[in-house]
């Protein structure tokens, strides 16, 4: 079990993200310019490089879902 997720709430840092989806920050980039549907980060703060987190229910959500459009075909 991931230790994100005992809360509906709990962020993951985009280099944790990565890590678990094994992507690198550009193939994220690719991914989320790809995929609309992709939850969006939230900035830890204004400027272009402050730290980028998700929201892991989202991230989780998103991933069941692509699950069980796969399995459904």
């Amino acid at each position: 079990m991931h230790p994100y997720t005992n809360s509906n709430k709990a962020l993951i840092r985009q280099s944790a993200l990565c890590a678990w989806l094994d992507l690198s920050r550009s193939g994220l980039n690719k991914l989320r310019k790809k995929d609309p549907t992709f939850p969006k980060p939230i900035k830890d703060g204004e400027a272009r490089q402050a730290a980028a987190f998700y929201v892991f229910a989202e991230v989780e959500a998103w991933l069941q879902a692509k699950i069980a459009k796969r399995d459904a075909a």
